[in-house]
């Protein structure tokens, strides 16, 4: 088989590289586009909840990306889990949500798990995403969350360093769990400057998704 053709579809831009660094790590061989729709988040922010024209948004997406000859599709935007199901039926490749990767394998690592989020409004998709695979697999899971609003601004005005510091210490302040989920992609450069503690696992979903995708294309 020839080297799969990755399309990632993103909502903002600061999940580009942490993507596209994981995938030059551990699945060099890919061949990585990127889609940017940036208008996705503060869209959904203004909206205050998923409407049916940002799901037919999310199916025009993946159709495009498919039409250019895509092997698999990943979207990197955490916030659009229900809109993300949808375009799955519109097209005939895997399409894997940006945290459902990363989500089986916290529920598999115990029943403690919390999210922490620097874009706030995408927190109530994801509890109710992790809910909803936890009942697919019969798991009870008791759930914290957490937004680190001003990590993300930090972030978007260059701050690499101020963002990541902040990440970790609302990490600090969230109590014991068996699973710290880094709920936004732009998260990703956080992990090691979160203290180990034992018994957590800290999970990123750029890690997850690129093991996923390899595992679904038998790469």
């Amino acid at each position: 088989m020839k080297n799969p053709r990755i399309a990632l579809i993103h909502a903002t831009p600061v999940a580009i590289d942490p993507i596209c660094s994981t995938f030059k790590r551990l699945w060099p061989q890919a061949q990585v586009t990127n889609l940017l729709e940036d208008s996705l988040a503060p869209d959904l922010a203004a909206a205050g909840k998923l409407e049916q024209s940002m799901i037919d948004r999310f199916c025009t997406l993946a159709k495009y990306v498919e039409s250019c000859g895509a092997d698999a599709i990943l979207f990197t935007c955490s916030a659009f889990g229900a809109a993300i199901e949808v375009a799955r039926t519109a097209v005939k490749i895997p399409v894997l949500k940006p945290n459902e990767a990363m989500m089986e394998e916290a529920i598999a690592t115990g029943p403690r798990i919390a999210l922490l989020a620097t874009f706030e409004p995408s927190l109530p998709s994801m509890k109710a995403e992790l809910e909803q695979l936890a009942a697919e697999r019969n798991a009870k899971l008791e759930i914290v969350v957490k937004a680190v609003p001003a990590a993300l601004k930090a972030l978007q005005a260059g701050d690499d360093k101020g963002h990541d510091n902040q990440i970790a210490s609302a990490a600090a302040e969230i109590g014991d769990c068996d699973a710290l989920l880094l709920c936004q992609f732009s998260m990703a450069s956080a992990a090691e400057r979160i203290p180990s503690r034992r018994g957590r696992s800290v999970f990123t979903s750029p890690y997850s998704a690129v093991a996923r995708l390899k595992q679904l294309l038998h790469a």
